[in-house]
């Protein structure tokens, strides 16, 4: 995680932020419980997570039109740049592990991280 920690904090943002702008940038505006889920995050983790996020101007939050309980999260234009800035250094990172662990191994490990993630403990 070394490299992607520096990219990361080059950005300006945490490992947990940069996954919550990526979620919501390639699935769109969605709930805060949805977004917990998709970005492997508890969700009072998320609440602060989102905090710093509208503080940086990376996201914004809103209520529902048709549920007013229900807040609605979406990436700003600010948050997709940053993405787009360094989404290419995170493609390459990954792709640098891959190679260094082999098509074999690479996959064991994607397999094993799902099947831990769906663990309900």
């Amino acid at each position: 995680m070394g490299p992607i920690r520096h990219m990361l904090a080059d950005a300006g943002v945490t490992e947990q932020q940069w996954r919550v702008l990526r979620v919501l940038d390639e699935d769109g505006p969605l709930d805060p419980t949805t977004i917990a889920d998709r970005a492997v995050l508890l969700l009072p983790s998320l609440t602060r997570i989102l905090q710093k996020l509208e503080e940086k101007e990376f996201v914004t939050r809103r209520r529902d039109e048709e549920d007013r309980r229900r807040q609605v999260i979406e990436v700003t234009a600010s948050g997709s740049a940053l993405i787009e800035a360094n989404m290419e250094t995170s493609r390459r990172i990954l792709r640098e592990l891959r190679e260094r662990l082999g098509d074999e191994k690479h996959e064991t490990l994607i397999t094993l991280l799902s099947e831990l993630n769906d663990l309900e403990i």
